[in-house]
């Protein structure tokens, strides 16, 4: 079994640092954070307390599987999962899955008596089977009660509001190839551009599958104008960004972008790029509340964000 050496090795920096990430808490650098949860994945790294909790009826952990296509964005989720769960004496046991069979190896792992409760986050891909007590947040395949889900055609329509109230009228959406997210954005962008009788074109709605930068790159060499674009997140921000410098394009001035499940900063600069932003703290306390059976209204549970311009 893994322990907090190893992981400290592996991901080159102090065991202080591992268990300062492990835990939630702030005040560490980005790179350092990214490593070290990759590191603790890799190694299926689990915390000594764990073991030592094993003699009660409950363990007092929470299994929390990240399946995100970014480590970053799963770095935002975990500071206030970790907040509001250490409220009430709860930890977290962290794993990373990037397929439906990842998923599966993880849930047998942490479910063998580990974790009193399980969390999948920000799965894009079909779920495995799964037991009706497991709480899913933000993910595509989101069925039963214990889910909870952002109101995406509601960022896209926002996002499309900002954009063309500051003048961009050629938007592009940078979307999922297919499921229910990709049906949501898709249809929320289309409501934005109705509303000011815009026509729809096809033509700028782009697939960011493989990634954001072929699709990109595929849209501009095709001669398509534009310039607003919807990207779905920040890394596709930060992909985005590459491609348009690469082209002579430039952000902000002749075309603009907003990320529409939270924020990155413009290179060289300490303003972030307008960007739909979710209440994690509220989402964290609902998570919560489905675990102790304390939610009054039951689920699902949509989360609509709020536009936060730089």
């Amino acid at each position: 079994m893994a322990t907090i050496n190893d992981v400290s090795r592996l991901a080159r920096v102090s065991k202080a640092t591992v268990s300062r990430v492990l835990s939630g808490s702030r005040g560490v650098r980005d790179e350092s954070r990214q490593a070290v949860l990759k590191a603790a994945g890799a190694l299926n790294y689990q915390p000594n307390q764990v073991a030592q909790s094993l003699s009660g009826q409950s363990t007092g952990c929470v299994g929390v599987i990240c399946a995100m296509e970014s480590m970053q964005l799963a770095v935002n989720y975990l500071p206030a999962l970790e907040k509001q769960f250490s409220r009430h004496n709860k930890h977290l046991l962290l794993r990373f899955a990037d397929d439906a069979m990842g998923v599966e190896d993880a849930l047998f792992s942490m479910g063998r008596g580990l974790c009193d409760a399980m969390i999948i986050i920000g799965a894009r891909f079909p779920l495995p089977s799964l037991d009706k007590d497991v709480i899913l947040i933000d993910c595509l395949d989101a069925p039963g009660e214990n889910s909870i889900s952002f109101d995406h055609a509601f960022a896209a329509e926002t996002a499309c509001h900002y954009l063309i109230n500051h003048g961009r009228r050629q938007l592009v959406l940078l979307n999922y190839a297919d499921g229910e997210t990709a049906e949501q954005l898709l249809q929320g962008y289309r409501r934005g551009l109705e509303y000011h009788l815009l026509p729809y074109n096809r033509q700028r709605v782009a697939c960011r599958d493989p990634s954001p930068s072929v699709a990109l790159q595929s849209l501009i060499n095709s001669g398509t104008p534009f310039n607003g674009l919807l990207v779905v997140n920040p890394a596709d921000a930060r992909e985005a960004l590459s491609v348009l410098h690469a082209f002579g394009r430039s952000v902000p001035d002749s075309l603009a972008i907003i990320s529409l499940e939270g924020s990155t900063s413009l290179p060289g600069s300490l303003l972030p790029l307008p960007a739909i932003e979710y209440p994690l703290e509220k989402l964290a306390e609902k998570a919560l509340d489905m675990i102790t059976g304390k939610l009054q209204d039951g689920g699902p549970l949509v989360i609509r964000g709020n536009l936060v311009a730089g």
